[in-house]
């Protein structure tokens, strides 16, 4: 009797850690299923579609498929938790990654290698840079500065000031970066054009809009004025450039600069001379020891601001999937527990007629995996109709508003198909290994 006391707790404990040791076993799988290129996933569904036709178990599989297929009308409406439940999750998925991925696009797309941007050393971002007016003749000296006709440097040294504007969605103030540009960045940045009214005027308090914030935020019409500093500014044209300067206003740099009352710069963006100019305006920077500032191609400067907030919103995102797929796993698992309850004796019938436990296990599979594939193209549909180029604006590295799109890319889709099967073959398996457990006699008088 003690012996079978001890036994007891000893049976619970190895069947528990059997169950963990198959929940670890999933979880691992899973994660390499997400993270398997298409063509590991291609490879599969092509042995996969070899096994069914040209062997035993695969055509019984088959027949045994076709079967639990023909009577999902009876209970469409149990299968349809699968359908929306995998549908949901995908579709929460690929529109949150969608949001990274087109606010990564947006600042990809920023600046060129044709171009580049100089802060102070150290510094992040414009914000914490300051360049003194005393190194701006020294930075125009420097080698591998593109120069113009006249032989003067192409450089645009330039500030920023974050202002407060109402949204055009609630009225609620919200921050928008205001730049300070020297007269070459036009020359500098070719992408940026006027369309419509005209570019400010030097040493006037005079702005043009991108076209991104014009969207966004009230008031940035032609002829219109704001007042910024206690002082008036009129809005005198609407430029766009199709990367994060849309998000921008833009006035003469020495204006803005007084009327803020700064005695100095925070960058000095300046057009590169030939392939080797980045070269050698880092050499010479890293030489002048008047001259503590740092230099990236400005490509590489707004891509490195996307970075953070792109892991945020992946790393967001996933667990937010994580969640959703979780319920529904428990939602798939109800499901097709219940199916299997329901076509007991249809599977002893089949089971009595030679069906071996593998044709079982994948008809069950099969139909679990159709399912979720079902729901996952619903969801990925719909997060394409609904959210791709759906415009938004965030918080970006300067803290101030970004203009962007959510981009559903195929590989975004991609992604949330891969979710949707490997939720369905977790929410499959265990139901299926319980049709092909169930001992044909206890199923055939239960039934």
């Amino acid at each position: 009797m003690k012996n079978t006391d001890k036994q007891k707790p000893q049976g619970r404990t190895r069947r528990w850690l059997g169950n963990l040791g198959v929940l670890l076993a999933l979880a691992a799988g899973l994660a390499a299923w997400v993270m398997l290129p298409w063509p590991g996933v291609l490879a599969i569904v092509l042995l996969l579609g070899l096994w069914l036709p040209l062997t035993r178990a695969g055509r019984l599989a088959l027949a045994a498929a076709r079967i639990g297929l023909a009577s999902l009308p009876q209970r469409w409406g149990a299968s349809s938790v699968i359908v929306v439940g995998i549908a949901g999750v995908v579709g929460v998925l690929v529109a949150m990654l969608a949001m990274g991925e087109g606010f990564k696009a947006t600042l990809d797309s920023t600046g060129s290698d044709d171009t580049a941007i100089i802060l102070r050393g150290g510094s992040q971002a414009e914000t914490n840079s300051v360049i003194s007016r005393e190194q701006i003749p020294l930075i125009s000296s420097l080698p591998g500065i593109a120069r113009g006709d006249d032989g003067q440097a192409a450089i645009s040294p330039e500030l920023s000031q974050v202002i407060n504007l109402p949204t055009k969605a609630d009225g609620t103030d919200a921050n928008v970066q205001f730049r300070g540009v020297g007269p070459q960045a036009w020359a500098i940045r070719p992408q940026v054009k006027i369309i419509a009214g005209r570019r400010f005027g030097n040493g006037l308090r005079e702005l043009v809009v991108g076209q991104g914030a014009q969207r966004q935020f009230r008031g940035l019409e032609v002829g219109r004025t704001l007042e910024l500093a206690n002082q008036d500014w009129t809005i005198v044209g609407i430029f766009a450039s199709g990367d994060s300067h849309d998000s921008e206003l833009w006035g003469d740099a020495q204006t803005v600069a007084s009327t803020y009352d700064r005695s100095a710069y925070q960058s000095v963006t300046v057009k590169l001379a030939g392939n080797n100019g980045f070269a050698q305006a880092k050499a010479a920077l890293a030489d002048d020891p008047r001259l503590k500032l740092d230099v990236l191609t400005t490509h590489d400067y707004y891509a490195k601001q996307s970075e953070g907030l792109n892991k945020l919103i992946s790393i967001l995102g996933t667990v937010i999937g994580t969640i959703m797929a979780i319920g529904a796993v428990f939602g798939a698992l109800n499901t097709m527990y219940a199916a299997v309850a329901a076509r007991a004796r249809e599977i002893a019938t089949m089971r009595a007629l030679g069906f071996s436990g593998l044709p079982v296990v994948m008809a069950v599979m099969l139909e679990t995996m159709l399912l979720a594939l079902a729901g996952g193209v619903l969801g990925a549909a719909v997060a394409w109709l609904v959210f791709n180029g759906y415009t938004v604006s965030t918080l970006g590295s300067n803290f101030s508003q970004v203009v962007f799109q959510f981009k559903v890319s195929p590989q975004l889709l991609w992604t949330g198909l891969k979710w949707a099967l490997g939720i369905g073959l977790v929410g499959g398996l265990f139901p299926a290994l319980r049709a092909a457990r169930m001992p044909v006699t206890v199923a055939l008088r239960g039934a």
